[in-house]
C-alpha cells in the first residue's frame, strides 16, 4: 500500500523559504516518478514539479523556474522542493503525489498517489 505523507509546510514572509518534505511508504517508491502539485483556494490544483526515478528528469513550471528545486534521496523514500525567494501568490496546499506508471514524470492523474497535503502561507 502506498502512503504519502507531506511535512514542512508552514507561514512564512515573503522572500523566505521553506523546505517541503514527502515520505513515500511504497515498495516500488524507487521505481516511479513524484511530483508536487498546489491547490490555492477556490483554484484547480497545478503542477509544480516533477523528478524521475532516479533523479532526473526534472520539470517545473514556468511560474517555478529558478525559484524552487526539487529532489529525491530513494535510500530515505523521500522527495522535497526547496521553496525559495517565495511570493504571496504561492499560498497553497501543497500536494506530493507518485506516478502509478511512468518512472519519467509524475503526471497528477487520479489514478497515482496522492498524499494530504501541506499548507504553504506566504505573507506579503
Amino acid at each position: 500500500q502506498v502512503q504519502l505523507v507531506e511535512s514542512g509546510g508552514g507561514l512564512v514572509q515573503a522572500g523566505g523559504s521553506l523546505r517541503l518534505s514527502c515520505v513515500d511508504s511504497g515498495p516500488t517508491f524507487d521505481s516511479y516518478a513524484l511530483g508536487w502539485f498546489r491547490q490555492a483556494a477556490g483554484k484547480e490544483r497545478e503542477f509544480v514539479a516533477s523528478i524521475g526515478w532516479n533523479g532526473a528528469p526534472t520539470y517545473y513550471a514556468d511560474f517555478v523556474k529558478g525559484r524552487f528545486t526539487i529532489s529525491r534521496d530513494n535510500a530515505m523514500n523521500t522527495v522535497y522542493l526547496q521553496m525559495n525567494s517565495l511570493r504571496p501568490e504561492d499560498t497553497a496546499v501543497y500536494f506530493c503525489t507518485e506516478d502509478a506508471q511512468s518512472g519519467v514524470r509524475a503526471r497528477g492523474t487520479k489514478y497515482d498517489y496522492w498524499g494530504q497535503g501541506t499548507q504553504v502561507t506566504v505573507s506579503s
